[in-house]
């Protein structure tokens, strides 16, 4: 029986930090579904396809890692590909009281999958697709924080 987990999120852009969660989901489960997702809450700088490509392009070397674009209720999505977990990433109090609500809600929506928590590596902490559209925003160094193959791409765009 293949372990299926899925990671959404909207990816805007890809972070190191989602990089290191989508690596570590990938030696815990026989398969992991990077799912895309719009946020209607934000204005989306790069598109749904860019944002697939991007982490196509960063996660060539993990063979059990497929990604996707979120079209309907992530609890459907889950049910609909047979997955096991919901994969979160974690990097402070203030994500875990947001993530813990809507892991109980997908819980109620389809109670067949449990959602993971994995904490952030100490040096992604504070990183989020946010503080990378600022700092590149302003032209500040982002190479610490997007992976070296998107790099150009994302400052090209935010820049």
């Amino acid at each position: 029986m293949s372990r299926i987990a899925v990671c959404p999120g909207s990816f805007d852009p890809v972070t190191l930090g989602h990089v290191d969660i989508i690596t570590r989901a990938s030696r815990l489960f026989d398969r992991v579904i990077v799912l895309v997702s719009k946020n209607p809450a934000k204005q989306s700088n790069f598109s749904l396809v860019e944002r697939v490509a991007f982490i196509e392009k960063v996660t060539a070397g993990l063979d059990n890692v497929v990604i996707d674009i979120l079209g309907e209720l992530l609890a459907n999505y889950v049910k609909r590909v047979g997955a096991a977990a919901i994969v979160k990433g974690l990097r402070a109090v203030s994500d875990f009281e947001y993530e813990f609500q809507m892991a109980l809600a997908n819980k109620k929506l389809y109670d067949g999958a449990e959602t993971v928590f994995l904490t952030t590596s100490m040096e992604n902490m504070f990183l989020s697709s946010s503080v990378v559209k600022q700092i590149a925003n302003f032209g500040g160094d982002i190479s610490a924080f997007v992976p070296a193959e998107i790099h150009d791409d994302i400052k090209a765009r935010l820049n």
